[in-house]
């Protein structure tokens, strides 16, 4: 089909040209037996003599018989051959032509042809011998190429033609068809239609179809190229898109017939037109099948849509997971193999196109593996986890929008850090990247009181500056005393990421978190237990700092990791038990190297380590029961591997496993294994 088109397009030029010489030839036939009889009529008063010497085929015409300049209008794609016909092969309707002047002719060429029999048999010898002498006449030695070679087309076209001709000053010059007028298009949407050739980038005079193309667009205004302003003409089609092209240039050919009398087709375009509309006539049907088919969807869309303004996207994740080891604090392994889920409804909406106003519903059921009942230690916590006690809460609901080079979050519920805060580890997903909670990100930057404020990020040149504060969401709606949005536990954080080039991302992170009594995680439970409380249950304030890079040579290969720093103070606290703990620091330290290797095996997929130090008290000047400073003594160990294999575009299937060592930075502890197979589904 794709050669068969290019066939067709590259010789409908060709054919527009043959058909218009192929008129006027025919035409210059007439005109010339015309002539010559004339000069018999004159010569010969015989009208049986006349009418052999036209109807006879002649070898040798008059050499230069003078006729006066007459223009023909044709006003039917009939009269052609109606006119041909009589002053070829019909004896009769050609003698009252000769010699006829203008009225006559054209009433001549309303006269119906006689198809009978006897009307059409050839000229017989007796009438060939009443020719006249060459004494009498002076002939060439030749028909002219262009009379001899002329040929009228077979097929006739029902549409209504005008075609203008000027009649030659000599016999030997055929009539040729005036050029028709270039007929401007409207253009629909952008370059859909195209008035020059110019307007195709992608077609160059020196393109061996350069002519054809600019002869169809000058000529017919028919040419239809891409929205990008490329006519492809290397690329193949398929037969749909040819009729497409086809209908419109049949639409703009209608244009040209109706609108303006100046301008003019030519019987034999109108003829490879029809033959070509015949010939895909069942893929025209489809297509307007298709579209009519595609209208009435698109209005029932229309009828029945959820919201002009909002898109739904959403996540479900199953894990199956299992621990191995006998925990801390027990004897055995007090864990069995679960399977839980995780269901997020993103309903996301905006308004200019590049706002976003989200709400997100979600419930979950997946197990907490710090729990007592299961390891007793927060490190073997898996990346997602939680109870909803099987139903769909309001998770999230904030509203993002721009302003200059600026972006701006706005959240009651549900604003993290880890959506305001830009991070540069690829493992930072749930869904998607890394298994286990420690194995995500920095707990000491992108954990903390969250869930309702305010954040602006600013963007200059290669860098990118980040401020905001979040209270908890449980305190920022509560009015009581020592709750509210600032009364009660918050994070204040400002961050400044670096991109040097496509190679190396930087950040450098300052997280200052408060922790009301009775509602402390310094460490959003990801370290040891000392770690998330360093000072028991006593109201606590952190300063946190962060250095977060990830460095890519390739883009098979990614080298990142963090390094996170905190310095603990416990605020005063009128009600401690204990005078001397009144006003105490600790410090805590954190950090990971992660490798990852995208696209490893297939397109999509990701291959990731992590090794690391879950969050630990180094130093500590709070005194516990036995006077004792309050310190981890030894060092635990994170140690994690995982695959994500990209089955398709929506889902995706993750084993991984990763075992702590020394869990609680106890090398009393035996090791725990935490085996998990998860699979995100995404639409």
């Amino acid at each position: 089909m794709n050669r068969t088109f290019w066939n067709l397009l590259l010789v409908s030029p060709a054919i527009l040209g043959l058909s218009t010489v192929a008129c006027g030839s025919a035409l210059a036939v007439e005109s010339t037996t015309t002539a010559v009889a004339d000069q018999l009529a004159t010569a010969q008063p015989s009208e049986s003599q006349i009418a052999a010497l036209v109807t006879e085929p002649v070898a040798e015409p008059v050499a230069a018989a003078p006729a006066a300049s007459e223009t023909v209008a044709i006003n039917s794609s009939s009269a052609v051959t109606e006119q041909n016909s009589a002053a070829t092969t019909s004896e009769p309707a050609i003698a009252p032509a000769i010699g006829a002047n203008s009225t006559e002719a054209e009433k001549l060429a309303k006269i119906e042809p006689d198809t009978s029999a006897a009307k059409l048999q050839p000229v017989t010898a007796t009438a060939t011998a009443a020719l006249p002498q060459a004494s009498d006449l002076a002939v060439p030695t030749s028909l002219n190429p262009a009379i001899e070679n002329a040929k009228l087309p077979t097929s006739v076209p029902a549409a209504k033609v005008e075609v203008a001709q000027n009649a030659p000053a000599q016999l030997s010059n055929p009539i040729v068809p005036v050029a028709p007028q270039a007929q401007p298009t409207e253009q629909s949407g952008a370059m859909s239609q195209v008035t020059s050739v110019s307007q195709l980038s992608d077609v160059r005079p020196t393109d061996w179809a350069f002519q054809a193309l600019q002869s169809l667009v000058e000529r017919y205004g028919c040419i239809a190229g891409y929205p990008d302003g490329t006519y492809r003409g290397n690329r193949a089609l398929t037969r749909y898109e040819f009729a497409a092209g086809l209908n419109a240039c049949l639409d703009q050919v209608t244009k040209l017939i109706t609108s303006s009398t100046s301008t003019f087709v030519t019987k034999d375009d109108l003829g490879v037109l029809q033959r070509l509309q015949e010939e895909f006539a069942a893929e025209l049907a489809t297509l307007r099948g298709r579209v009519d088919a595609l209208e009435a969807r698109t209005a029932e869309l229309e009828a029945n849509q959820f919201s002009t303004t909002t898109k739904l996207r959403g996540e479900v994740i199953f894990t199956a997971s299992d621990t191995f080891g006998d925990g801390v604090a027990l004897k055995d392994d007090k864990t069995s193999t679960t399977f839980g889920y995780r269901v997020r409804l993103n309903f996301d909406t905006s308004f200019t196109g590049k706002d976003l106003l989200r709400t997100r519903l979600q419930a979950v059921n997946i197990p907490n593996y710090g729990a007592a009942t299961a390891t007793g230690t927060n490190m073997a916590r898996l990346g997602v986890d939680g109870d909803s006690a099987n139903a769909f809460n309001l998770d999230k609901v904030f509203y993002r929008f721009p302003v200059g080079n600026a972006t701006v979050w706005l959240g009651p519920k549900g604003l993290n850090l880890d959506d305001v805060l830009p991070i540069t580890t690829p493992f930072g997903d749930g869904g998607n990247g890394s298994i286990s909670r420690f194995g995500r990100y920095n707990p000491a930057i992108f954990r903390g009181p969250e869930g309702a404020g305010a954040a602006v990020n600013y963007t200059f040149g290669a860098a990118k500056a980040t401020v905001g504060y979040l209270a908890s969401d449980g305190d920022a709606p509560n009015p009581a005393n020592g709750r509210g949005v600032f009364d009660g536990s918050f994070s204040a954080v400002a961050q400044l990421n670096f991109s040097l080039g496509k190679v190396v991302d930087l950040g450098l992170s300052y997280n200052r978190k408060y922790d009301r009594s009775g509602n402390v995680g310094v460490t959003s439970s990801t370290g040891s237990s000392l770690a998330n409380r360093p000072f028991g249950q006593s109201a606590t304030v952190s300063n946190n700092f962060g250095l977060q890079a990830n460095i890519k040579p390739s883009s098979r290969f990614q080298l990142g990791g963090w390094i996170g720093y905190t310095k603990a103070e416990q605020e005063n606290d009128h009600k401690a038990v204990n005078v001397l703990n009144r006003n105490r620091e600790a410090t805590l330290l954190n950090y990971a190297v992660n490798l990852s290797f995208p696209d490893f095996g297939k397109k999509g997929n990701l291959l990731g380590f992590v090794f690391g130090m879950p969050p630990k008290v180094t130093d500590s000047t709070f005194l516990g029961t036995n006077r004792r400073r309050q310190e981890d003594k030894d060092t635990s160990y994170h140690l994690e591997g995982f695959y994500r294999f990209q089955v398709n575009d929506f889902i995706s299937v993750t084993p991984g496993v990763y075992v702590i060592l020394n869990p609680e930075h106890n090398n009393k502890n035996d090791n725990i294994w935490v085996g998990v197979l998860r699979t995100t589904f995404s639409f």
